[in-house]
């Protein structure tokens, strides 16, 4: 295995409460090499999530042979093979002038499936950085790999896997496990040939997209479906790209294609195993299909919660869908919204009863941006604050204390001492993904509604309301300029003089004084995924009740004195791994398992005491 992901350098300064002279790395600095950025095209490929999912686990070969009989006899100083389809001789050959093709049963599909899957995978350094992508003409991507391995890799001859097409394309229904469209891995309007798919210009580690098709022209190919004419064609299409491979590249192994022309029930009755998605298109769970799996959990992840009296923050529902109308008002966040409190107070005070949900919009999280912002935007974002308190607890000011132009008076919530009730509205605060648009909405009605200083709804929202979240340096700026409006005007503080919100507001930690805006992420309850500016925020991990760091490939600098205070046994530093692409992190899995392992044993035995919440700290780690 090895890492696909690459570290730009870049200065970063040092925040006002740190002097230079007190800052220690952790351990010594890691040099990365510069590469020519100006050379890297701007038309480089978008990555996309991996598409094909692969059957072999990672690491060296297992100890003991897994408990199941091998498929015949073999001598002790007999080669191990590495594929059941490796040589077909088992199977029915069928040849065309120069060409063949070989007939495959269900059961030998799973079969071998099954066998490949307990295979080990080789060593990293045989199959990268051609898995990268390594286009001739890419002269950047070429010069990157080049100057880093000494020579760039061409087509690994240590692969045999297996790739699994379906002859009709339609991955929704019928689909086996790992499955691929033919389009996928030829070229379309082509006489069998394989598609070209490293990139011809750009620099990236985070080809994702390509791997199917690079991991075909290394596999036995087997076609299936049950239109035998249809998966006739498309084999003797792919058996002549194997074989147009195979001239352009003499080293190359010679790979074969299968087909298997069955009823699908075949597979489901007696195979189901490998089934991906049945003939109904229903996941059957007995695959793990890491696109559902991640969609999956993004929902349960960022999934609407009640942040405060009947206001939620989730992601953007389905349109006219019975979710959706659980909800009287939705407020979607995006670059494209605008600050408009005047519609939440006239929704307030309309007297329609009308059940259809009403949609507005609100800025996005970064795209209020001081210095520039004006004193209308702050008292938009606190207006919007108002109307929503209104809204979600049922009452509007009276029209005693409208003003000549007859907007109601937003100047302070405790001089209105006379209400209208009515009926409370449910509200949904919403972006795509649940969290990233709406972050500083979030952050700011939180902090207005419960009377918290900003700094403490930032942690709260996270660590109480279970919320993820990704803000800006930007919002942070934003949210602590008006945070003393944001609880002087709050209805929870409406006892508190002036003097008590201001002393709450400048007794600022000192970690926020650091914060990006974004926290690290929370993977299970005990572990946090973060980054080099989480790592070099140390008050922000106590926090949060983070106990144990494992930095990967990355130097943190801390203030003198903070690595005694956090225990030097509590930090584990990876070096010489970094994010480029190269240096492969399999060597140091079990370091890194056993200091996550003797970290957890010894959770309750952290120093840095309850968490903001009250409960006792786990050990949580932050992984770079």
């Amino acid at each position: 295995m090895s890492r696909t992901m690459t570290t730009v350098a870049l200065p970063r300064p040092v925040p006002p409460h740190r002097s230079a002279s007190s800052i220690v790395t952790l351990t010594s600095p890691i040099a990365i090499e510069p590469i020519n950025t100006q050379q890297v095209s701007s038309a480089a490929p978008a990555p996309i999530p991996n598409k094909h999912i692969p059957v072999c686990p990672t690491g060296p070969a297992p100890v003991r042979e897994p408990n199941t009989p091998p498929p015949s006899p073999a001598r002790e100083d007999a080669p191990r093979r590495i594929s059941l389809l490796c040589p077909p001789s088992k199977f029915e050959r069928v040849e065309s002038g120069s060409l063949a093709i070989y007939k495959i049963s269900p059961g030998d599909v799973a079969a071998a499936l099954d066998y490949i899957s307990r295979q080990p995978l080789p060593d990293p350094s045989q199959v990268f950085p051609w898995l990268h992508g390594l286009h001739p003409s890419n002269h950047i991507q070429q010069t990157f790999f080049m100057s880093r391995s000494k020579s760039v890799r061409q087509m690994p001859n240590c692969l045999r896997g297996i790739t699994v097409v379906k002859a009709d394309g339609d991955l929704s229904v019928a689909r086996l496990k790992g499955a691929i469209a033919p389009n996928e891995l030829l070229r379309p309007d082509s006489e069998g040939e394989f598609v070209e798919v490293d990139p011809r210009e750009g620099f990236s580690v985070r080809n994702f997209q390509i791997q199917a098709a690079k991991t075909a022209v290394t596999s036995d190919i087997i076609v299936y479906g049950e239109d035998a004419s249809l998966v006739r064609k498309l084999g003797w299409e792919i058996a002549s790209a194997q074989s147009k491979w195979r001239k352009k590249h003499d080293s190359a192994p010679k790979y074969h294609t299968f087909t298997c022309v069955s009823p699908f029930m075949d597979f489901e009755n007696k195979h189901s195993g490998i089934v991906a998605t049945d003939s109904e298109g229903r996941l059957t769970g007995s695959v793990v299909d890491f696109f559902h799996q991640e969609r999956a959990e993004m929902y349960a992840m960022t999934k609407a919660t009640e942040i405060s009296r009947n206001v939620w923050m989730g992601p953007t529902l389905d349109p006219g869908g019975e979710e959706e109308r659980r909800y009287d008002i939705l407020i979607e966040c995006s670059d494209l919204g605008r600050l408009n409190p005047a519609a939440l107070q006239a929704i307030a005070e309309g007297s329609s009863d009308d059940e259809t949900p009403l949609h507005l919009d609100f800025p996005s999280s970064g795209s209020i941006l001081p210095p520039t912002w004006s004193h209308a935007e702050a008292d938009g974002i606190l207006d919007t604050c108002k109307w929503l308190w209104h809204l979600s607890h049922g009452s509007v000011p009276t029209k005693s204390d409208a003003d000549i132009d007859g907007d109601s008076s937003m100047s302070d919530v405790s001089e209105a001492t006379e209400v209208e009730m009515c009926r409370p509205r449910k509200i949904l605060i919403h972006c795509a993904d649940g969290y990233t648009e709406s972050t500083m909405l979030g952050i700011a009605y939180f902090s207005y509604s419960t009377g918290r200083p900003v700094h403490q709804a930032w942690l709260d929202l996270h660590t109480k309301m279970k919320r993820n979240f990704f803000a800006y340096p930007t919002d942070v700026a934003l949210l602590t300029s008006i945070a003393a409006r944001l609880l002087h005007e709050s209805p929870v503080c409406a006892d508190m003089s002036l003097l008590e919100i201001t002393n709450l507001v400048k007794n600022e930690p000192r970690w926020l004084t650091s914060l990006d805006g974004s926290f690290p992420s929370r993977i299970v309850d005990y572990m946090y995924l973060g980054n080099l500016v989480h790592a070099n925020n140390p008050d922000l991990l106590k926090a949060m009740g983070i106990g144990q760091i494992l930095s990967v490939g990355e130097t943190a600098m801390w203030r003198d004195g903070d690595l005694e205070q956090w225990g030097p046994d509590n930090v584990l530093v990876v070096e010489k791994v970094q994010d480029n692409g190269i240096d492969p992190l399999t060597k140091e899995f079990e370091k890194c398992m056993e200091f996550i392992g003797t970290s957890w044993s010894a959770q309750r035995n952290c120093d840095f005491g309850p968490l903001p919440c009250g409960r006792v700290a786990k050990c949580y780690y932050l992984h770079r």
